[in-house]
């Protein structure tokens, strides 16, 4: 049986990759801000998930065929992190994209969200 789980995690991470490099086009991948936000959402994610997936008394258990197997520190399943690195790339790929796409004006003018 194919790991369903460890398909869909690469499967999202090439799309948002793609995405980004061929559609969108935000810039993120070289801005020292995307990578640090990254860094901080994997530091949580392992506090988080390692308390969640800890083999020793889990609160979310994995079937086993669904997933490589691999599990890092705290004994988190590898596809989680690259379940996280797609989603918040998608995210944060989307939101500057969309900075990007105002003229100047825009920007500078208080919208009614803003009050």
């Amino acid at each position: 049986m194919i790991p369903e789980y460890t398909v869909m995690t690469v499967a999202g991470m090439v799309l948002v990759i793609a995405l980004e490099l061929f559609v969108f086009r935000s810039g993120i991948f070289r801005r020292a801000q995307y990578w640090a936000a990254l860094a901080i959402c994997l530091f949580f994610q392992c506090l988080v998930d390692g308390w969640l997936t800890k083999l020793r008394d889990p609160i979310v258990v994995y079937n086993p065929d669904m997933f490589s197997g691999i599990r890092v520190p705290f004994d988190i399943p590898i596809e989680d992190f690259g379940f996280g690195f797609a989603m918040i790339t998608a995210v944060l790929m989307l939101w500057q994209w969309n900075l990007n796409r105002r003229t100047p004006a825009e920007a500078d003018s208080p919208t009614e969200a803003d009050g």
